[in-house]
């Protein structure tokens, strides 16, 4: 395992993180998701991340008694605010921010946590309102370090422009070979302001492992056979016309963006094709179309981990709008 810095942070975390979403308290087992953690700490991860959200505390619940018996130096705790937790309460507000952190660390059964993120921007409260409480929670003891994800560039910049608070050390965006879009405006904005990527679904819930054989029924046991877990993924069962493995070779030849924390895709296989092309917003195949065009055909990974193409419209398409199904709010998380 490889370890590096968070952003402007202190903490030194593992490249690969655990995270929670659909899983512990929800899609999986109590028993099967503690063997999870404890697995993952025998390969050497550290970094732990979650949310209140997460099966409305579930999540938190199951890892506070997973991590209830070892060293709390021995590994970083990151979790979220913002979703809803039923009864009226949501949102980054004061009150909110102080009464969801006290519940997270009941949960958790710690003290305070590594990192506190703010799970999705709050358009009902003044962005003031937001990092003076998170400010007092730092200087509280209860949060170490700050983070967000899936803030656009404008929320993240004015963010960045406050001063008298404690600023952000990490940005949690969906990225992955299927959704690109951070690398735009958001990971040049954060990779300037001291701002590390922890990406969530870095193999798109599964579908970049190979997996899935759009001519076979989902593998038992996968998150496409799950009731609570399957909503996430689009699976159109249609082979990829030029089929291919251009994106085997993800990860081989030089890494993310140093300043991402994100999972391995070497192993990653491309030779079927994911989504649902109804689905797509309109123009995306053009663009993905001219994408390739721009970026070439080679197949292969330039330094810093950029993909170029080499027929990716064909064989991988990914439908954006199966994070956006009624269940989830916002780019995807659980309500």
């Amino acid at each position: 395992m490889k370890y590096r810095k968070l952003g402007a942070s202190d903490l030194t975390v593992s490249e690969i993180s655990l995270g929670s979403w659909l899983t512990y308290g929800v899609g999986v087992e109590k028993d099967a998701a503690i063997a999870c953690v404890d697995r993952a700490f025998a390969l050497g991860i550290n970094f732990i991340d979650t949310a209140n959200v997460y099966g409305r505390g579930a999540s938190e619940t199951v890892l506070g008694e997973a991590l209830a018996g070892r060293k709390r130096d021995s590994y970083v705790l990151a979790t979220k605010v913002f979703g809803d937790m039923g009864g009226g309460n949501q949102g980054l507000s004061r009150g909110q921010i102080e009464k969801q952190l006290d519940d997270s660390l009941k949960r958790l059964r710690t003290d305070f946590v590594d990192l506190y993120q703010c799970h999705r921007y709050d358009t009902n409260t003044p962005l003031a309102e937001t990092m003076e409480a998170l400010t007092r929670a730092v200087k509280s003891g209860k949060v170490r370090w700050l983070g967000f994800s899936e803030w656009s560039p404008q929320n993240i910049s004015d963010a960045i422009a406050m001063t008298g608070v404690e600023h952000f050390v990490s940005s949690q965006p969906q990225y992955s070979l299927l959704y690109r879009r951070p690398e735009a405006k958001v990971i040049p904005l954060s990779a300037a302001n001291g701002i590390s990527q922890i990406v969530w679904s870095p193999l798109a819930q599964g579908v970049l492992t190979g997996k899935y054989d759009p001519n076979s029924p989902p593998p038992a046991g996968t998150r496409a056979t799950s009731d609570q877990m399957s909503s996430a993924i689009a699976l159109d069962g249609e082979a990829g016309a030029g089929g291919g493995a251009e994106a085997e070779a993800a990860g081989a030849g030089g890494g993310a963006d140093d300043g991402a924390v994100r999972a391995g895709l070497g192993a990653a296989r491309a030779e079927r094709r994911v989504g649902d092309r109804r689905r797509e917003p309109p123009g995306a195949a053009r663009r993905e179309r001219g994408g390739e065009r721009r970026q070439g055909r080679s197949g292969a990974v330039r330094p810093g981990g950029s993909y170029t193409g080499g027929g990716l419209a064909a064989a991988l398409t990914c439908t954006w709008r199966c994070y956006r199904r009624r269940r989830f709010y916002r780019h995807g998380e659980p309500k």
